[in-house]
């Protein structure tokens, strides 16, 4: 049987992943003067208006209009941004619940995923897009014809469940008016897509499309508005896996939104790293003020030479899913997060949760 499956990325001039990446830098900011902060401080952008807001319990002092403002001429916008900030101290109920990370700050569903199909346990087409977002951010940062709004789409075509070939390749970017389309074209096309595409992985019936609506001159802030947390199926595996609702950015480690979600990709990653499945999905569940999940599910979609009940054994014998444990394994409470904001939190190998662990059958 054959059939496509399509997954996007996006640039960090993207709106979302502007508010995304304010917020993991605030965050980052507080665990450095503060490690044991409690932080869920977002962000909402539209022209140049910037509103921040959110709960802290934290003894560091943040500037976040400062922080706002230089991470959004770091990514390449240089216009003057009013900045509104709206942050109040968390909850006492929720910060006693939580206490020193011996409980989880909320509660919750998360997922992991991992397969066979690229070296990085990522599905083909969500890592293929993340190659291209980044390829085209180094592209743009040298050639001042392009801006920092820009996505990817790859649609890969399966067969027999197997990745076969790439059937389409989306590339739209932000420009200036000093390049023309059909300069676009070739320039993304020699630049961005040839150095990233395994030329095996595409033939003669491969559709490439740039800017495909033609001219991309408005983009940023002033072409759309953008929140925290609105690009997770970009952040986690693309659409191969659910998701369980909550956001990353902006929250740190207590909140299992995001440690329980990174431990259960390290879970995945490593079932299929260590030869034991080729495609594994891991589901935890999590309450307030409780340190263990409620629940475990896990499916190997019979890749596995153990049943799934056999192999969830495995699991509960190698890892330790306490909230406290999680954090301090993967080491959560360094100030790591605006290193995940953008190409995903997943499959790249500088990060924590994408260490090889031998696991014991």
């Amino acid at each position: 049987m054959r059939y496509l499956f399509t997954s996007e990325s996006v640039t960090s001039g993207h709106p979302d992943k502007i508010c995304d990446l304010i917020a993991d830098t605030i965050l980052d900011e507080a665990l450095k003067q503060d490690p044991s902060s409690h932080m869920a401080v977002e962000a909402t952008i539209k022209n140049d208006l910037v509103l921040i807001y959110g709960e802290a319990n934290t003894q560091a002092v943040l500037d976040y209009p400062g922080i706002a403002r230089r991470v959004i001429r770091e990514i390449g916008y240089p216009e003057d941004y009013q900045v509104i900030v709206k942050v109040d101290q968390q909850s006492p109920e929720i910060d006693a619940a939580v206490g020193s990370d011996q409980a989880a700050g909320d509660q919750g569903i998360m997922f992991g995923y991992a397969c066979s199909e690229t070296p990085n346990y990522m599905p083909y087409a969500i890592d293929c897009a993340h190659r291209l977002a980044r390829r085209l951010e180094e592209v743009r940062r040298s050639d001042p014809r392009l801006r920092p709004d820009g996505k990817t789409e790859v649609t890969a075509e399966y067969e027999d469940g197997h990745f076969r070939r790439i059937h389409t390749i989306v590339v739209s970017t932000q420009h200036t008016e000093l390049i023309s389309q059909e300069e676009l074209q070739q320039l993304i096309t020699e630049k961005v897509i040839l150095p990233v595409i395994d030329p095996e992985d595409i033939d003669e019936k491969t559709i490439t499309l740039v800017n495909p609506s033609g001219s991309f001159l408005k983009g940023g802030s002033w072409g759309d508005s953008g929140t925290t947390g609105r690009k997770i199926v970009v952040d986690t595996y693309g659409g191969y896996a659910p998701v369980g609702g909550g956001c990353f950015s902006s929250k740190d480690p207590s909140k299992v939104d995001r440690s329980a979600a990174y431990y259960a990709r390290y879970v995945c990653r490593n079932l299929v790293a260590n030869g034991l499945c080729e495609k594994c999905l891991l589901q935890l569940s999590y309450a307030i003020g409780r340190e263990e999940p409620l629940s475990i599910y896990l499916n190997s979609y019979g890749t596995s030479r153990y049943g799934d009940e056999d192999l969830l054994e495995v699991v509960q014998k190698n890892f330790d899913f306490r909230v406290p444990h999680m954090i301090k394994e993967l080491n959560l409470r360094a100030p790591i997060y605006r290193y995940t904001t953008n190409y995903g939190h997943f499959g790249r190998t500088e990060l924590p949760w994408e260490r090889f662990r031998k696991i014991e059958g």
